[in-house]
């Protein structure tokens, strides 16, 4: 038996993403979900590694995801602020977690601030192989409907060139590769940033940030999926450039392109609207 393993490469989120997407899509194998229906097509399912060189080069955004630039921005605070963090609620049935809970504020039997931690390794010991953060939670999580896909994260601080760069590898065992593996990808690299400029202000050192390594045991289209993936996605493959400045004939967009900015913008302002406790 042949391990299906893939690995991918390419400079940002946005190529990275769709190169990784359409080889599962070709290369993939047939494996049933425990989410499946009856009749569903079995999902597309590969062991995928994503390596991107420059996470924040442009364009960074990909028109092919399913979702707006507002669902990014409240992701992207969701994950670094824990803006959601008030929804963890499962004795009423809400979410089990965040991942900015279990990063910023681990459960045991004191809660632990797992990037403070990373922070504070890195800027005493930059070589640090230690610079580690993790979200399974083994007394709870496997009881659960829904556990964490993240597992990991690593990161270490490398020197070249003159400059220093933080790099971060993230760890996930399952992940929706159409639906959900763009906005890991969007969010995790805006924690990466964060992380690197906490390391700048403790050290007074310019923190840059490095490539970003994406490994998932499981990475899958689910086959209830496949009719909207190859409507939307596989139609845009065919029909649009992989980048150009008309949005109309571009799959990708840069994050300073006026709509990105106004979606951003929205997404803001929907998170201001919500009722906090």
């Amino acid at each position: 038996m042949k391990a299906n393993v893939c690995i991918v490469e390419g400079k940002t989120i946005a190529e990275v993403w769709e190169k990784s997407v359409m080889t599962l899509w070709e290369k993939g194998g047939n494996i049933p979900t425990e989410y499946d229906s009856p009749g569903d097509p079995q999902s597309r399912d590969a062991t995928m590694i994503m390596v991107i060189n420059e996470p924040f080069s442009e364009p960074r955004i990909h028109l092919g995801f399913p979702g707006g630039m507002e669902d990014l921005e409240k992701y992207r605070q969701e994950i670094v602020f824990g803006v959601h963090d008030h929804w963890i609620k499962p004795e009423e049935g809400k979410w089990t977690y965040t991942y900015h809970q279990r990063l910023f504020n681990y459960p045991s039997e004191k809660t632990v601030n797992q990037i403070e931690y990373i922070i504070n390794k890195l800027s005493q010991t930059f070589y640090s192989r230690r610079a580690q953060a993790i979200t399974w939670v083994p007394s709870y999580d496997p009881k659960t409907d829904d556990p964490p896909c993240l597992q990991r994260i690593w990161c270490r601080l490398v020197p070249e060139d003159g400059n220093i760069f933080l790099r971060m590898n993230t760890h996930w065992r399952s992940r929706d590769a159409y639906r959900a593996a763009y906005m890991n990808l969007f969010g995790l690299t805006e924690l990466q940033k964060y992380i690197a400029d906490e390391i700048s202000k403790k050290t007074g050192k310019k923190i840059f940030v490095g490539p970003y390594v994406d490994i998932t045991d499981s990475y899958h289209i689910y086959g209830s999926n496949f009719d909207d993936f190859q409507a939307r996605f596989l139609k845009m493959m065919k029909e649009r450039n992989f980048y150009n400045e008309d949005r109309l004939k571009s799959r990708t967009m840069k994050s300073d392109d006026p709509a990105a900015i106004a979606g951003f913008e929205y997404g803001r302002e929907q998170i201001m609207n919500e009722k906090k406790p």
